[in-house]
């Protein structure tokens, strides 16, 4: 099927005006709602591994108590893997979390979980 002369140009045009962005036509303009931004959070934790033993150093500079946890993965297969225990590391405090393998390390990692909103 041939398109005519005077049918072409109309159809090039339809074909631009119907492929422009929806963000680009006036209705879509609408403002997003806006959240609020999270507060920072989050120690900063510097682990040490040094033979057999394990040693985290976790700073929290925020606001807001984050309560970390040392997790250890042993390297040979009958070592026990190890997760600890939960401690709070307030507002401007350091705590020190400490774990070992009977023989080498294979990974070590820290979890954080928040408490909360700052009063």
């Amino acid at each position: 099927m041939r398109l005519s002369r005077s049918l072409a140009p109309l159809t090039v045009a339809l074909c631009l005006v119907l492929s422009l962005a929806y963000d680009a036509t006036p209705h879509a303009r609408v403002q997003a709602h806006r959240t609020a931004s999270p507060e920072p959070f989050g120690a900063t934790c510097l682990i040490r591994v040094t033979g057999s033993h394990v040693t985290a150093y976790c700073h929290n500079p925020y606001v807001l108590v984050d309560r970390v946890s040392l997790h250890i993965e042993c390297d040979r297969w009958w070592d026990v893997d190890s997760d600890g225990t939960e401690v709070a590391a307030g507002p401007a405090q350091t705590v020190r979390l400490t774990g070992r393998c009977w023989q080498e390390v294979r990974s070590v990692w820290v979890s954080h979980r928040g408490e909360g909103k700052a009063g």
